[in-house]
């Protein structure tokens, strides 16, 4: 700062200097005339102070950032750019053009022309790429990993997602290999889950970073299902409601390699997460029609999945201005739990040793900076889950239908709103019948 701040004082004396002496120079004119053009040097000369301290403050946020620049560039403010080029210390590294070439004045010849027109290019270029910065951090985050030069973000929003699935279920069989003697039933499930969470993250280093979630889940579902007083046509119902703490979760990211040239920025990443919320394992099914023995519901709504378990990530970035490239990978190992009690039924006690499949995660896509504070993105991402095993009394079975495949396209909407606070907004359609119909996402991430 010291270094920057007598840059700026050298130059503000040079041009006090080089306007004194164009005055010098120059034939004596007219009083009106020295004072209409001494007026005019006074504005370019202030117009030109102010530029320089702009270009102070882009200096300080990308030294700050500790990733802005693209060597060779001469460009600041890209997303995942190399933080090398910043090591020097010098405005040079930072990306910054001359400020001694850029902010010098125009000769005393240009003063009636609007001397200013040279700054105003250079002012305009540097409020485009502070600009850039913004509304690329927003995808950075949002998309790939923490903002690793802010010390702390608090990231609080909702997610509410919509699944609706239709299930025929036949209680027979065949006669004559075309007429079916039996019930035929449709059953039909609607459920509404809001999820409030909160995501604080700071920076351990300029590398390094952590983050906790703790997470509150709100699940509404509706059960209908066909079969009441004995008839397929009529149908009965029964909702649930349930409000409880979800599983919370911990992650540290570190950054492997920064955007250089030709490579991405790459950012690995390992999260654990506990089995805080309120457990599948063991509730019993009721039910919920005495005229209706098809309609039996669960007596309360899980709000996490019963085992504590890791992930660990790795996601890349790639900027093409003002195209922004990501893609990411995990894989998420559920850890085998001990259970008092497995069964569903009611008097029934059956303790079980339960291990979930494990999953495999991928995704990419892309964002576009719309303007200085908006960008959008558009993503594809899918999990594909194995198979839960069950092992009771020495005898492992797998349990049918427990393989999943989720994948999702969401659409995104980053906005700055001020300096520190934005506003992420996402929506997503399933693909596959195991996703949900779809999701809507609206978060509010702070950085101080």
């Amino acid at each position: 700062m010291k270094t920057e701040f007598a840059v700026l004082g050298t130059l503000a004396g040079t041009l006090l200097s080089t306007g004194a002496c164009g005055q010098v120079g120059a034939q004596a004119p007219g009083a009106d005339e020295r004072i209409e053009r001494l007026t005019r040097l006074v504005e370019q000369q202030e117009q030109t102070i102010r530029t320089l301290e702009r270009r102070l403050d882009e200096l300080e946020m990308a030294g700050a950032r500790g990733r802005g620049v693209v060597e060779g560039t001469g460009r600041t403010g890209e997303t995942g750019s190399s933080a090398e080029g910043n090591a020097g210390g010098g405005m040079a590294a930072a990306g910054v053009p001359s400020l001694a070439q850029d902010a010098a004045p125009a000769a005393p010849g240009n003063l009636a022309g609007g001397a200013g027109t040279p700054v105003v290019g250079s002012d305009a270029r540097a409020t485009q790429q502070q600009a850039r910065v913004q509304s690329k951090d927003l995808v950075y985050q949002t998309e790939h990993a923490p903002l690793f030069e802010r010390r702390l973000t608090i990231d609080s929003g909702f997610v509410y997602s919509y699944y609706d699935r239709r299930a025929l279920s036949l209680s027979g069989f065949l006669a004559l290999d075309a007429i079916f003697l039996g019930t035929i039933n449709l059953n039909q499930t609607k459920s509404h889950t809001l999820t409030y969470d909160t995501i604080f993250r700071y920076g351990l280093t300029d590398r390094m970073s952590m983050d906790f979630d703790l997470p509150v889940t709100y699940r509404n579902t509706n059960f209908i299902s066909g079969g009441a007083g004995g008839s397929a046509a009529s149908l009965s119902d029964a909702t649930l409601s349930t409000t409880a703490l979800g599983d919370i979760s911990m992650g540290v990211y570190y950054q492997f390699l920064r955007e250089s040239g030709a490579a991405p920025d790459v950012v690995g990443s390992v999260r654990v997460r506990a089995p805080t919320g309120r457990s599948p394992f063991g509730i019993k099914l009721v039910s919920a029609d005495p005229n209706n023995n098809n309609l039996n519901v669960a007596a309360q709504l899980p709000t996490g999945n019963g085992v504590w378990a890791v992930t660990a990530g790795l996601s890349l970035l790639k900027t093409y201005d003002p195209v922004v490239l990501f893609a990411n990978a995990s894989y998420t190992y559920n850890i085998r739990r001990s259970v008092s009690d497995i069964s569903s039924v009611q008097g029934e006690v059956a303790p079980a040793d339960v291990k979930l499949g494990d999953t495999i995660g991928f995704g990419g896509g892309l964002a576009l900076a719309l303007n200085d504070r908006t960008s959008m993105s558009l993503a594809f991402n899918a999990a594909l889950s194995g198979s839960t095993q069950v092992t009771t009394a020495g005898v492992t079975q797998t349990v049918v239908g427990s393989r999943a495949n989720v994948a999702t396209m969401t659409f995104g909407f980053n906005h700055v709103i001020t300096k520190g606070l934005s506003v992420s907004t996402a929506f997503g359609i399933g693909l596959t019948p195991d996703a949900p119909n779809y999701t809507v996402s609206l978060r509010f991430p702070y950085t101080f």
